[in-house]
Parts: C-alpha cells; structure tokens; sequence
C-alpha cells in the first residue's frame, strides 16, 4: 500500500476527514474536522463531505478519485438504505448514491466499528503481534457496544450488513430493555451507562467509569461487584463470539477498552464459558486511538 487514501469518519456530533499514506508506516497527511448538524437535516450533513473535501484539497494539494466513509449504522443490502444509525436522519436514505451524486466521485461505505477493526488489524495493533492473521474482530466498548469482523484483511459484512455486531445478543431474557427493543442484550450489561447505572443502583452514588475503575483497584466494596459482574458477563459474551468466529486477535476500543481489568481478567472469564479449553486469541489494546475509524474508512 503506497497511494494516497482518503477517510471519513461520520459521527452524531462531528465528521472527521483524513487523507493518509498507508506503506510500511501510516502517515497522516491531514485531518480536518466540522460539526455534523444533523438537526439540519440530511441534504445538509451531505454538504458537510464536499465542504471537507474541499478543506483537505487545500491543505494537500491531492484530489481525491474515491472516499472511503464509516458512518454509524449499515447499509441495507437489498434496499441499499441506511438502517440502525444514532444519526437518525440518515436513516432510510440511500446515502451511498447520493453522496457519488454530490461529491462526483466513487464512494466506499461501511459501518463504523467495521472500519476501526480494519485499522487495528491492518495497520495498528494487530500487526505488531501476529502477521497475516485469519480473522481479527475489533470491539467497541463504549456509550454503545458494537464489533467488525476482518477476515484474511477484508470487512466481513453479511448478507444483511450486520456482521459482527454482537452488542444485540441476548445474555438475559429479563435484563433491561435495550433500544433496540429487545431486552437483555449485552449492550445492556457492557456499555458504560448501563455499568454507571448498576453502580448507582447498589451505591447511591453516581460516577463516571473512569471513578468506577479507579475504586475497583482501590478496593471499594461497590466497585468490586460492579466490576465482577461486568467481567462475568464479558466472559459470556466473549466466548460466544469466539465460540462461533475463533479469531486470532481481538482489539478492544471505545472508552472502555483502555480498562486494564479486560486485560488482567479476561481471558480467565472468558474460559469459564468456552468450549475449547484453552484460550489462544490475543486480547490487544488499540494503537490507533482516536484515527482509527478515519484511517479504516480511507482504507476502504
């Protein structure tokens, strides 16, 4: 890899535009950020692209020939529309055409926690432990739970575009009522709100989980449980995925990845549950931060 890519990261809040070279080294030649202001509806979260391009053009003096876009939510494969965003006004659109339309260039498209596993497993963390490996899933741990899946280093996106989003798995049939209308999903066990509201509820107190994890080390009696509990639902969860997809890698990112209990405790967990009695798969911290769906994006 030796072109000149281009990436966008599409949020709730904020789109991000990168133009990088992916050799042997990733360099990132620009980035440049705007508000998505999806209040002001569809036609003008479009705008918001060409308005990137235009600034990244500026600052590179490159043009690009195709973008690559990760955008929350899928593209459905037999209508060709947007489903399962937290951007709501891009549901239901066919967001693809109309930004080739817009933009007069071939646009690639996938769900964002599909472009920061393809980061992670082509040019961050993954490749510092293992060449060529068969499958890698990436995590996000966060306000959400989702997860991509790169298979000998290609999105793996199913017939209905939602591979590897495990977040919507039930581990509890009576546990708390998800979004998605479901209840007990592990979205509604492993996000940080849903952990932030079971510390609550055993201590009274609200906190972050950043507070949480540091009470957890120092002892605190309502940290702990709130903590074995996360871990014991993250073992379940875990294996089933490794169960069913046995991957080489796995990278944890979103807010929650960083927490070193994932990393002490969970491979311990996750045995519990398997049915291999041994455990393999390397549990990786990212390396991409904050670029890593920017930069999966343009290597789409």
């Amino acid at each position: 890899m030796n072109d000149i890519y281009w990436g966008f990261d599409m949020g709730g809040t904020k789109i991000e535009g990168a133009v990088i070279r992916a050799g042997k080294k990733l360099e990132i030649l620009a980035r440049e950020r705007v508000p998505t202001e999806q209040e002001q509806g569809y036609e003008h979260v479009l705008s918001r692209f060409a308005l990137l391009i235009e600034r990244l053009r500026e600052k590179t003096g490159y043009t690009p020939t195709r973008v690559g876009i990760g955008t929350p939510g899928t593209i459905d494969s037999k209508s060709h529309l947007i489903k399962n965003s937290n951007t709501q006004c891009i549901i239901g659109k066919p967001m693809k055409e109309d930004l080739q339309n817009l933009l007069g260039l071939e646009v690639r498209m996938a769900n964002d926690a599909n472009c920061f596993a393809m980061a992670e497993a082509l040019l961050g963390s993954v490749p510092e432990h293992v060449s060529n490996p068969e499958i890698v899933f990436g995590v996000i741990l966060g306000t959400g739970v989702g997860g991509g899946i790169v298979a000998n280093g290609k999105i793996l996106n199913g017939l209905h575009g939602i591979a590897g989003e495990w977040g919507h798995n039930c581990l509890d049939p009576d546990g708390d009522l998800c979004y998605c209308g479901h209840r007990g999903c592990v979205e509604t066990f492993l996000c940080g709100p849903a952990t932030e509201r079971y510390f609550k509820k055993i201590s009274g107190q609200s906190m972050p989980m950043k507070d949480i994890d540091r009470l957890y080390h120092e002892g605190d009696p309502h940290a702990v449980a709130t903590m074995d509990r996360y871990m014991h639902y993250f073992g379940r969860a875990m294996a089933t995925i490794i169960n069913i997809i046995d991957p080489t890698a796995i990278v944890f990112g979103g807010g929650l990845g960083h927490l070193d209990i994932i990393y002490q405790r969970g491979h311990d967990e996750v045995l519990r549950h398997l049915f291999n009695k041994e455990l393999n798969t390397l549990f990786l911290r990212p390396k991409l931060g904050d670029s890593a769906g920017v930069v999966g994006a343009a290597l789409l």
